[in-house]
Order: structure tokens, then sequence, then C-alpha cells
């Protein structure tokens, strides 16, 4: 059968491959560790859950409108006047099927054929494969575990262009954890004031913060408005992955592409999950079970650092925010396996040799744009982290 050439450009999800890989072998007995999947291991908060409920106990179950109910729209305008001191209309928020589907809509509403997308390395693994389906060109900024996953100045200014349409904001980061600094974000303001450049802010772990307090360029410079889309939802914040509720809140031009595309593709979020996602932005205890999550996952987040900055061959960048570790493991990449005639080489090579052989899934860092790292998600228990950490210091010490 001849398919569509556009999906030429598109690789497999990396993380979603070795989870299901993972999950597979544990259907079978087998006793792997699960650093793989970019999902808290927390249930939802009961009251979350109570609302879906409700919906469906009262026939809540039919389409809604395309951009969603409009007293959830509403409960997300709130939450950013709240928290941003910025006015949003109900009609500037769309909300989607989570947050990727939010990115996906936003690429393919803004992007034409050769437009550049600025993203810095590492990277959210789908962002660039996002750009490239939408016709765009992704500009990668590239940084590395010594300057904390942050660019410098003039690296952004480098990067940016006649053809530059967006540069995306991810702090804290996935995969790195890593906080950009106040400067990088200045930065970024300076160089799109006044363009028809559109930041992106992928605000999707901003509860997740353990160092310091999250912002974003609205914070620093609020007259930026009309040329940011801020895009956030329930999955990280409320534990909500699978219900599939993301927003995103912009320009109207934008707003209304972007709606205009939901319309024809999936139409409305689930019904009941919206329910279950206004739920989560205007139940009071809610923010309770949030600052719960982030306690634990910042003592998650001390513990596996010591764990892994422990191991010969192994560094770690302590990060200020989500709940992922990432590791440098360059130097074990130079030794070679019990067997094998050849040095490893590849962090595709060390993370096959570290599930087949020791059980523990992580993703390689080339899947986020840097070779040499890999990503381990704390969101498992301590008991996991240790064995998980424990069986990484056999590996290291098998190769030679």
């Amino acid at each position: 059968m001849k398919l569509a050439k556009r999906l030429d450009v598109v690789k497999p999800s990396p993380t979603l491959a070795i989870t299901a890989k993972a999950r597979e072998m544990k259907s079978k007995g087998i006793d792997v560790v699960g650093f793989g999947a970019g999902e808290p291991d927390f249930d939802t908060p009961s009251m979350i859950k109570d609302a879906a409920k409700k919906a469906i106990d009262a026939g809540f179950t039919k389409y809604t409108p395309t951009n969603g109910i409009p007293e959830l729209r509403e409960a997300i305008s709130a939450r950013i006047r709240e928290e941003h001191k910025l006015g949003y209309k109900a009609s500037e928020v769309l909300v989607s099927c989570g947050g990727k589907h939010a990115l996906y809509n936003l690429f393919q509403a803004l992007l034409n054929d050769g437009d550049e997308v600025v993203i810095f390395t590492p990277y959210w693994v789908s962002y660039a494969d996002m750009v490239r389906v939408a016709g765009g060109v992704p500009v990668l900024v590239e940084t590395t575990m010594d300057t904390g996953f942050d660019p410098a100045p003039e690296q952004i200014r480098k990067a940016i262009g006649p053809k530059t349409r967006a540069v995306i904001v991810n702090s804290p980061s996935n995969p790195t954890g890593a906080m950009l600094s106040r400067r990088t974000l200045e930065t970024v303001i300076s160089c799109v004031k006044g363009t028809d450049i559109l930041v992106v802010s992928d605000d999707i772990y901003d509860k997740l913060v353990y160092r310091g307090k999250f912002e974003n360029v609205l914070d620093l410079d609020p007259s930026l408005q009309g040329q940011v889309a801020l895009v956030n939802g329930a999955s990280k914040t409320f534990s909500m992955t699978g219900w599939r509720i993301g927003w995103t809140a912009g320009p109207q031009a934008l707003i209304s592409a972007m709606q205009k595309l939901q319309d024809n593709s999936t139409s409305n979020p689930t019904s009941i999950a919206q329910k279950a996602a206004l739920a989560a932005l205007t139940q009071p205890g809610v923010d309770d079970e949030v600052e719960k999550m982030r306690k634990t996952f910042d003592e998650r987040r001390k513990h596996i650092v010591a764990r892994l900055n422990a191991i010969d061959g192994v560094r770690c960048f302590d990060p200020g925010g989500a709940f992922y570790a990432f590791p440098y493991v360059g130097e074990l990449l130079k030794r070679t396996a019990p067997g094998a005639s050849a040095p490893l080489g590849t962090d595709d090579k060390l993370i096959d040799l570290l599930l087949e052989k020791h059980l523990v899934a992580a993703v390689p860092g080339s899947a986020f744009g840097a070779p040499g790292y890999m990503r381990l998600s704390f969101a498992t228990s301590m008991e996991q982290i240790d064995k998980g950490c424990d069986r990484i210091a056999e590996m290291a010490k098998s190769l030679k």
C-alpha cells in the first residue's frame, strides 16, 4: 500500500516503545525496573475521580463544544489570571486531547513549508517530529550538563533568523528537568519582541519545581502576551495522564485556527474527562494533593541523583523540576560489555544491554537529541529506584 510521504520524517516514539517492551517483559513475569514512562505513579486524586463519576451518573456523556465546555475554559483562564496576572477570554483558550494534541494542533495551524522552529536540546522527542510533519524545520540549539542545559545568549540569537516562526520554551524540561535561567528567558524575549515569532511556552511541569520558582516569559514581560502560546494540561500536575486533557491559551487568531483543525479531527475532548479537569482546577483540597506529590518527587530526586553519582562512569545533573534524572554516561560508552569485542559506542547499545541483561528500562539520550546521556523517570517508588540503581551499578562494574 502506498502511504503518505509526510510520515517518512517521523520516527516511532522511543519512550513509548521502551515502555511497551518493559511492560511486555513484566507480563511474562520478568522483574523489570521501569524508568521509561513519563507519567506520575500516583493515583488521580479522589475528588477528581468523584467528579467524573458524578458526570457519568448525570448523563454528561454527549458531545461538547469542540473547544471545551465553557466552565472549564473559564477555570483555565482564572488559573492563569491567578498565577500569572494575565487576562484571557474563554474564547482564547482551546481544550484538547492532552498537551501533545495541543502542540500538534498548534504547529499545524502555525507553520508553512520551510518555516523554522528553534528548539533547545535536549528536547522532548515529539517537538521535532511535530514540526517536520507540519512542513517546518527544527533548528536545534545544543546545550550540555556542564552549562546546566541552559543555552548561551549568543546561541539563541544565532539560531533565530528570517524564517523563524516559533521558539519552544520548556522549563522545567523533559528530559533533563532543567529550569531555564532568567537570562535565557530575557534573551528569548529580546529576540522575538515586536516580530511575528511566537513563543511556545510548554509549562506542563510548572507545578513540579524543587528549587526556586516557576517563571515563563510572560511573568517577565506581560506585554508579550500577543506573541505567546501557553500550553499546559492536567496530565503531570494532577496525575491524569490517561484522561487526555491539555489546553492552549494564546492569541485569538491562533486559537481559532487550532480550533478549526480540531473541529475536523477529534472535535471535543472527552466530556467526562473535561468535568474531571474542571474539578482538578477548582475543587478544594486538590492543590494539597499536588503538593504531596511534589514533595515525594523531591525526595526521590535527591535520592536518585546521589545514587547515580556514586556509580563509576556516571555523572548525573541535579534537576530543578519535573521527574527525570538525565545522567551523562559517555564514559561507559568507551567500555566493553562482557563477551563483546568492541566498546559499546552508543547510548542505544547501552540501553539495550541495560534492559536485556540487567532488566532496567531507560531511554537513550540520543532520542532527545543528546547522545551520551540516558533518561530515567523517578516517578516510581524508592524501592524501585534503589533496585534499578543497584542494577545500573552492576552493569557499570561489568564493563571493561
